[in-house]
């Protein structure tokens, strides 16, 4: 029964329940013939009138050995009074000794095996071996007790580190799942951004001149073909600005193929505005300094951000943009536009207000927070919607 695991250390559920009934008969088996043969050795003169007690505490130490799987210490407790009799029990005793070295606390094991020595010395002494003198029979029986309970120790402690390893590589594998996903996620939201930031400008661009189109289907040829002319040409930049993006973010470094737009870039990005009849004035009062690549990249963004916005919730309406800033001081962005369209806004025919999911904002305020910037959105006390940005610039 030692060769079986504990049930409540939960080897037995770990093997299949025939594979484990099998070994546990087999075990009963070899312990069955050790029980035998330690009656069948014993003096047939001096314990020939014991020989019915001799059976009677085999054949119950026996019956005690599947209640050792289930109840280790219980069972050992009485397998060591049974030892105390006769020596039918020796055999069954010292298989419960190792069987609670493996399952439980080495604390709990030393009793046992203590027990079990003491237990043996008591039976030495009234029923003597006939091959041992009764010094030589402690000595055995001491040495053997400390041999099962530091085995049944080892197997105990082996058990429990196989045990813990497999904890640990499963909460590493658990982990490293998480981190995965957490990465993914990152990923995703990285890409989306990157979209969001890219297309949105581009698009809103189109949809304007679109809307040009359709409110005027009877202007002269040249005129349609100009704006379809118009139409093409972003259609082709926004998926080559696509292709930028997907190039990006395949790169590990953040760093593409090609550059990407930063603050020497806003005349073209205010020229496309003002082309798609957005009415849009830049102050730009940023001294000789450039600031660094990644707070030029995300400045870009954000004034990119703040004019396809404004053609989405107020197409026409005038948009001031204004950048001002030193080293060691950051850089401060800020766009202004009139909510709703005043009277007097050169609104472009056909030009309706693009729909939006509300994205455009949360994505600004992710990518300041990355750049560990403040950002600041709202209505004015004079009524024009209003995006304050500060970004660090070190000195």
């Amino acid at each position: 029964m030692t060769a079986t695991a504990c049930a409540d250390a939960g080897q037995v559920r770990s093997r299949g329940r025939g594979s484990g009934l099998l070994v546990q008969a087999i075990v009963l088996v070899v312990m069955a013939l050790l029980v035998g043969a330690t009656i069948y050795g014993l003096p047939e003169e001096a314990h020939r009138h014991l020989l019915v007690l001799d059976v009677l505490v085999g054949v119950l130490g026996l019956a005690l050995m599947p209640v050792l799987v289930r109840w280790p210490v219980p069972a050992a407790t009485v397998l060591t009074v049974l030892a105390v009799i006769s020596p039918a029990a020796t055999p069954t005793a010292s298989a419960a000794a190792l069987q609670v070295a493996q399952c439980r606390p080495f604390r709990l094991a030393a009793v046992i095996g203590t027990a079990g020595v003491a237990a043996h010395a008591v039976q030495g002494a009234w029923r003597p071996s006939a091959s041992l003198s009764y010094p030589w029979w402690l000595v055995m029986i001491t040495v053997a007790y400390a041999a099962l309970v530091g085995w049944g120790t080892v197997g105990r402690i082996r058990r429990e580190l196989v045990a813990s390893l497999r904890e640990r590589a499963r909460r590493a594998e658990a982990d490293q799942e998480r981190r995965v996903a957490e990465a993914r996620l990152a990923e995703r939201t990285r890409i989306a951004r990157e979209m969001h930031d890219v297309l949105a400008h581009r698009l809103s661009l189109l949809a304007t001149y679109a809307g040009a189109l359709e409110y005027r289907p009877d202007a002269a040829p040249e005129k349609l073909s100009a704006a379809a002319g118009v139409v093409r040409t972003g259609v082709h930049e926004a998926l080559d600005e696509l292709r930028q993006v997907i190039s990006v973010l395949r790169e590990d470094d953040d760093t593409g193929t090609r550059p990407q737009p930063t603050l020497g870039d806003l005349d073209r990005l205010v020229g496309e505005s003002r082309d798609a009849g957005t009415p849009v004035a830049l102050d730009n009062r940023v001294g000789t300094g450039e600031p660094p690549a990644a707070v030029s990249r995300t400045a870009y963004r954000i004034v990119q951000e703040g004019l396809t916005n404004a053609r989405k919730h107020a197409p026409g309406a005038p948009v001031t943009v204004v950048l001002d800033g030193a080293p060691g001081e950051g850089l401060r962005i800020e766009l202004r536009n009139p909510v709703p369209v005043p009277a007097g806004a050169a609104v472009v025919p056909g030009a309706a207000v693009v729909p939006g999911a509300g994205t455009g904002l949360l994505g600004l305020t992710e990518r300041v927070g990355l750049a560990r910037g403040e950002i600041e959105h709202g209505l004015s006390p004079s009524g024009d919607f209003r995006l304050r940005v500060r970004l660090p610039w070190p000195t």
